[in-house]
């Protein structure tokens, strides 16, 4: 734990727009290296000389696109890549935690590049505080979000056999409306959340979501019967993150 003299509780806002996913993931890898970085030349310098590591918030959403986390199985990417290509998506292997899941336009990216030393060192309470500001961001809608015991992620309740009538795709009884996987190192996290809220479901009938085939997903959208502006998430999503953080604002961007 760094001490209270040096502890940082402001967070710096980044909102990307469409964005390439490895054009993405390479900025959150730099973001991760400077500040793991920082903590390790601390150790080595006077405690007068040592310097406060940042925080970042990066909100973004992707193109169509396929991750596979490194304790996700290859055979739950139900589509060869003619098939991507045919539907215009990529796919990578990444350094997250979880299993398979989709990103893609509409959809709410969330990436906390946080030291958890700035805030408290407990993995499971960060965890639980991201699915808390979906939650609590989802009640700003009229919609009743939780969690299910021993998965990961944001879920509604429903009726058994509700689908989609644009794409076919499941949607009850219980789906998931945001998905979350995460790495971190020295209390340093990357990666975060995918929030659904005017997206494409049809994209996730090509993969096994997060490797749960009897469970099906959901959006915003699907559950209102109306788009909702992302923008407009986005800033509800962020003012609970810096609630239950207890953040301080930096720069915007």
């Amino acid at each position: 734990m760094i001490t209270t003299s040096l502890q940082n509780k402001t967070v710096q806002v980044q909102h990307l727009g469409l964005v390439d996913y490895q054009t993405a993931w390479d900025e959150q890898e730099r973001l991760f290296a400077d500040t793991v970085s920082r903590k390790i030349a601390n150790r080595t310098r006077p405690a007068d000389e040592q310097l406060p590591t940042p925080n970042y918030l990066l909100f973004c959403e992707h193109p169509h696109v396929y991750t596979l986390g490194k304790s996700g199985h290859e055979s739950h990417l139900l589509a060869d890549d003619d098939f991507l290509k045919q539907i215009g998506a990529t796919y990578h292997r990444i350094n997250r935690g979880g299993d398979i899941t989709y990103h893609g336009p509409g959809q709410l990216v969330g990436y906390p590049i946080l030291d958890l030393d700035n805030f408290f060192t407990d993995i499971h309470r960060y965890m639980r505080l991201l699915e808390e500001s979906i939650i609590l961001t989802l009640n700003d809608y009229g919609i009743q979000a939780g969690r299910i015991a021993g998965l990961t992620g944001v879920w509604l309740g429903g009726e058994p056999g509700r689908t989609d009538s644009a794409s076919g795709v499941p949607t009850g009884p219980e789906r998931k409306i945001c998905a979350m996987g995460v790495k971190a190192s020295r209390w340093v996290t990357m990666h975060g959340f995918a929030l659904n809220v005017n997206t494409d479901l049809s994209y996730f009938s090509h993969i096994v979501p997060c490797g749960i085939a009897d469970k099906a997903v959901t959006s915003m959208q699907q559950e209102l019967g109306h788009p909702v502006p992302v923008d407009e998430v986005t800033e509800r999503v962020q003012r609970h993150l810096t609630g239950l953080f207890e953040m301080n604002q930096g720069e915007r961007g």
